[in-house]
């Protein structure tokens, strides 16, 4: 039950016979008075518990898009429902108008139409929704709280995608080059052509021999086509905020924009999430569109508050691609020591992988290091600079190690990956 603005006026006004004609009497007459309104107007008030409520999903949003929850409100009672309906989803959902006012005739329906502008990434509910339903006087309401479960799912914008243009046009400029062309030892076919003396007699194609009056081999060539696995580190470094996003944020961004740059290339690409266990897997050979695979699979990915198992990574890369493939690292160089976590799995992998490691940078860091005109500023400036010379010693152990490694400022680290992977698969190296 709940009372309105008109009640409390009312019982105000009936503090005027009160002071004129002071006594139990009038007292009892005015609590009798304002009980039975209070009592009428709930006994004419729509039951909200008889309500009929249906939800129709809405579906799935990007992050900055747009949605619309609607609820409908069936009143199969006799009274006419006079009512405020709150949808209530949690405040990151930014929804518009979760509260609003209906009027449902007796035996009627009506929509109540939320808009929501997502705030954050992920699965954001609506677990019930509340019904006040007003008496005709409008002095009190009965109320009740019905369970009707709403999701909507927020996918990450994918920002980085206007990249994937120019992106794409370098790589198709690859197709001509000799890097890619490389005859020799390889597993895929080239060309067939003349024996000479010194070929292999294993490479003979003796169907093509058979066809003409002289021996003929075939030519092969490294393998285009490889697999890409790229590890995203969902552990409590992925939780820090760099201008204004999560790490975690950033690591989407690029594992999607090189995934599906490496998918138009050609290759296979497996994604992973990983902290202490796996938070979400895609392959490209699974069916269906990859980009809208990853994309929901990374939708609800969160930065859990633990340390990264280093030690399993080699094994989780080793149980998607037992093959050589390119093995990228989407992790903090700034967290904790690095040589006792990163530096020996990038070690190990490096045996059999092409390993690469994108690292976010914090650009503040840089801010603070030219600032030096008070001394707490320049006491800032030494951290920073501490904290730079760390993280290039890590990137030179790295090098040291065979590593590729980008480290850059948040906007910058998807399309420095991508050349990254261009730049080796154009080197041949994939």
């Amino acid at each position: 039950m709940a009372i309105t603005g008109r009640f409390v006026l009312l019982a105000l006004l009936g503090l005027v016979p009160l002071v004129a004609v002071p006594g139990w009497l009038t007292v009892l007459f005015v609590a009798a008075g304002l009980v039975l309104v209070l009592v009428l107007d709930l006994v004419l008030a729509a039951s909200p518990a008889r309500l009929v409520l249906e939800r129709l999903q809405p579906g799935n949003v990007t992050l900055e898009g747009k949605a619309d929850s609607v609820v409908t409100v069936t009143n199969p009672t006799r009274r006419k429902l006079r009512a405020q309906v709150r949808d209530t989803w949690q405040p990151s959902a930014g929804a518009l108008n979760p509260s609003q006012s209906l009027v449902v005739p007796a035996g009627e329906r009506r929509r109540m139409t939320v808009t929501l502008f997502p705030r954050r990434r992920g699965d954001l509910k609506s677990p019930h929704v509340t019904i006040r339903s007003m008496g005709p006087l409008g002095m009190a309401a009965r109320q009740r709280t019905r369970i009707l479960p709403g999701q909507l799912r927020v996918l990450p914008p994918f920002h980085s995608k206007r990249h994937l243009p120019s992106k794409l046009r370098k790589l198709r400029e690859l197709d001509g080059k000799a890097a890619v062309q490389i005859r020799g030892a390889g597993t895929e076919f080239d060309s067939l052509r003349d024996y000479v003396r010194g070929d292999d007699v294993r490479s003979i194609d003796w169907r093509a021999t058979a066809r003409r009056t002289s021996v003929v081999v075939r030519t092969w060539r490294p393998e285009r086509d490889r697999r890409v696995v790229i590890v995203l580190d969902t552990s409590r470094t992925a939780a820090a905020r760099i201008e204004d996003e999560p790490r975690l944020d950033t690591g989407i961004e690029a594992a999607l924009l090189l995934a599906v740059l490496a998918e138009r290339g050609g290759d296979r690409v497996d994604f992973l999430a990983y902290d202490r266990r796996l938070r979400a897997r895609v392959e490209s050979a699974s069916k269906g569109n990859m980009l809208g695979q990853l994309v929901q699979a990374m939708a609800p990915l969160e930065a859990e508050l633990i340390e990264l198992d280093w030690q399993q990574i080699p094994s989780q890369v080793r149980a998607v691609s037992a093959h050589r493939s390119m093995v990228v690292l989407l992790t903090a160089l700034d967290g904790g020591a690095p040589e006792e976590g990163l530096l020996p799995t990038v070690a190990q992998l490096s045996r059999q992988h092409v390993v690469v490691v994108a690292s976010v940078r914090d650009p503040l860091l840089s801010a603070m290091k030219e600032e030096r005109t008070t001394a707490s500023q320049v006491f800032r400036a030494a951290a920073a600079e501490r904290a730079l010379l760390e993280r290039s010693a890590v990137m030179v152990q790295l090098r040291q190690l065979g590593a590729e490694v980008v480290d850059a400022e948040p906007h910058d680290v998807p399309p420095l990956l991508a050349d990254t992977y261009i730049r080796l698969k154009a080197a041949g190296r994939l």
